[in-house]
C-alpha cells in the first residue's frame, strides 16, 4: 500500500511530527454551524473550549468564522475577521504552546489570522473562490491545507456529479497542488472535502478509497466529525453522532489519516492511541 512519505509541517519554525496521527479541534466562532454545541460565541467561551481540547490532547485548533454547512448565509471579510482575530489573538497569549489554524477561503483573512498568531491556514476550497490565496499563502510562508470542493458553501449541493468520483477528485486537487507548488509552496496536507460537494453515499466512497489520497506525497486530513453523512445514515442527529464519528475516523486511521479534525477531542485521541496499538511493531 502507498505510504505518506512526508510525514512533518513546518509551524512557523516549530516541527508537527505526524509519524503518528494528531487531532485537530474545532472551534466554530460563529451561531451557525451545523452542530450547536460547537458554536463559540465569545472569547471567555473560546478559552475555556480551548483549554478543555488542550488538557484532552489536540494538537491544533482550527478557529473559522465562516460557516461552511451547505447553504450556510454568506458573510463579509470584515465580519469573518471581526469574529475570528479577537480569538485568535487571546488564545494565543493564554495558550502560547498551542499550534493555532485559521479556517477561512479568503486570502484577506487567512494574511490578517497569520498575524494574529496563526500558523496554518485551512482552506475549504482548495484555493478555487479567492484567486489571490495561493501567493498569500506561499509569502506567508505557512501550511496549506487543500481542501476538494466545488462551488460555494451555498451552491456545492449542485455540483456532486462525477464520470469517476476518485479519479476526478484526485485530478482536480492535483491541478491545485501544481499550482502552490509552482509558487514555492512545499508544506501542504490534503484533505479530500468530505461533504463537500459529495453525496453521502459519495463520502463512503472516497473513505473506502482513502489510500487513494497518499500518491501526492502530502499528509492527510480527515474531516469527518458529526457530519450528514453519520447522521442521515444512522436517522439520528448531529448531537447523537459522536459513536458514528469514531467508527468511521478509526476507518480513516487506517487508510491512512494524519490529522482528524474533530469536535470531540478525547475520543478521537483515544481513537489514534488504540489504532496505534495494533500496529505491528518495528
Amino acid at each position: 500500500m502507498p505510504k505518506v512519505k512526508k510525514k512533518t509541517l513546518n509551524l512557523r519554525g516549530n516541527v508537527l511530527d505526524l509519524t503518528t496521527p494528531v487531532v485537530m479541534g474545532i472551534l466554530n466562532v460563529n451561531a451557525d454551524s451545523f452542530y450547536a454545541d460547537s458554536r463559540i460565541l465569545s472569547v471567555d467561551q473560546a478559552i475555556e473550549r480551548a483549554a478543555s481540547m488542550r488538557s484532552e490532547g489536540a494538537s491544533l485548533l482550527d478557529i473559522g468564522g465562516y460557516s461552511t454547512r451547505p447553504g450556510a448565509v454568506d458573510i463579509s471579510a470584515e465580519e469573518e475577521s471581526d469574529r475570528v482575530l479577537p480569538i485568535l489573538e487571546a488564545l494565543g497569549r493564554t495558550f502560547p504552546d498551542l499550534w493555532l489554524s485559521v479556517d477561512t477561503f479568503r486570502a484577506a483573512v487567512a494574511r490578517q489570522a497569520v498575524e494574529a498568531g496563526a500558523v496554518l491556514i485551512n482552506d475549504v476550497s482548495g484555493g478555487t473562490l479567492d484567486a489571490m490565496m495561493f501567493e498569500t499563502v506561499a509569502r506567508l510562508g505557512v501550511p496549506y491545507i487543500l481542501m476538494h470542493m466545488r462551488g460555494t458553501p451555498q451552491t456545492m449541493t449542485q455540483f456532486t456529479s462525477y464520470n469517476d468520483l476518485v479519479p476526478d477528485i484526485l485530478f482536480e486537487i492535483q491541478q491545485q497542488l501544481a499550482r502552490l507548488r509552482a509558487l514555492g509552496q512545499t508544506d501542504v496536507v490534503i484533505d479530500p472535502g468530505f461533504g463537500f460537494a459529495k453525496t453521502p453515499p459519495q463520502n463512503f466512497q472516497v473513505l473506502n478509497q482513502l489510500e487513494a489520497f497518499q500518491t501526492f506525497d502530502a499528509p492527510l486530513l480527515v474531516g469527518l466529525s458529526r457530519k450528514s453523512t453519520i447522521w442521515r445514515t444512522l436517522a439520528i442527529r448531529p448531537e447523537d453522532a459522536l459513536n458514528g464519528t469514531t467508527v468511521l475516523n478509526t476507518i480513516a486511521l487506517t487508510k491512512g489519516a494524519d490529522i482528524l479534525r474533530v469536535h470531540d477531542v478525547r475520543e478521537a485521541v483515544e481513537a489514534i492511541k488504540l489504532v496505534a496499538s495494533c500496529q505491528p511493531v518495528a
